[in-house]
């Protein structure tokens, strides 16, 4: 009699179990890429493009991220445009991009990395001069969501600051990208209290293998479709076809009536 009611109560909690599971899965495909992260979550950004035209859907919602003063797209009923490049190194495009932005009239914004800023301080002070905002990047480009303490976040961000200043004598405009998209809610929260604005992206494309560039036709097929309004673009000035339909692109958006904005004018919303 023992052994027969053991078994049962063993079936009953191997039931609970699969409905427990279940219960799970439903739960996860539900929320999709829809989820907000925990405050123990590290997280790659991530997006969701649904419709041609409209804001992609972020692993953070938008009202999430304000919380922290963070950011990935603006009024999506204001046909604006904030273009943001990142760049780890100098592959010898800078150049080409920044005189293609001064013919179309457009302010871009500009996330370096100290290794930038060291080897290419001449670029760098182009960049203020023709009024582009240069963001944070960090010094060494690491993964922040795994630097839990304050002092080792304050370090990769104050480094590249003191860098910038030498380098153009110049207060760092605070705004900060976290590398590779990779951030915690801590993260975002000590950023905040660091002064910073954290400027994630809903619009990208595979661009930054040097030796694996996109065609022109595969970057317009991925840019084009998927802009929308208030979209924050994220492309990298590493990458030889950006640099090359960067003048066509930026035609193409205008005629379809974009303008282009600051990352200034993006957090006012």
């Amino acid at each position: 009699m023992y052994y027969i009611v053991k078994g049962k109560r063993l079936l009953a909690v191997a039931l609970c179990c699969v409905i427990l599971v279940t219960a799970v899965i439903v739960a996860a495909n539900l929320l999709g890429e829809d989820a907000v992260p925990t405050s123990n979550a590290n997280t790659n950004w991530g997006l969701s493009f649904r419709q041609p035209g409209r804001a992609p859907e972020g692993n953070a919602s938008a009202d999430f991220l304000k919380k922290y003063d963070a950011y990935y797209v603006g009024n999506d009923k204001d046909k604006a445009i904030y273009l943001t490049f990142d760049a780890g190194f100098e592959n010898g495009y800078t150049p080409v991009i920044l005189d293609t932005l001064k013919k179309h009239d457009v302010k871009a914004a500009f996330f370096l990395v100290g290794n930038y800023i060291e080897t290419s301080p001449e670029l760098v002070k182009r960049m203020c001069d023709e009024g582009h905002i240069v963001g944070n990047h960090t010094f060494h480009h690491p993964d922040m969501s795994k630097i839990a303490d304050k002092e080792s976040f304050l370090k990769e961000l104050r480094s590249l600051e003191e860098l910038y200043e030498e380098t153009t004598g110049k207060e760092m405009p605070r705004f900060y990208r976290p590398p590779q998209g990779k951030y915690s809610e801590s993260n975002l929260k000590m950023a905040q209290e660091l002064g910073y604005k954290t400027v994630f992206w809903s619009l990208a494309y595979v661009d930054w293998y040097t030796d694996n560039q996109p065609t022109h036709q595969e970057a317009f097929n991925k840019l084009l479709p998927r802009i929308h309004p208030g979209a924050v673009v994220l492309l990298h000035s590493t990458s030889k076809t950006n640099s090359e339909i960067l003048d066509k692109l930026l035609t193409r958006w205008k005629s379809e009536g974009y303008t282009f904005k600051t990352l200034d004018a993006l957090v006012e919303n």
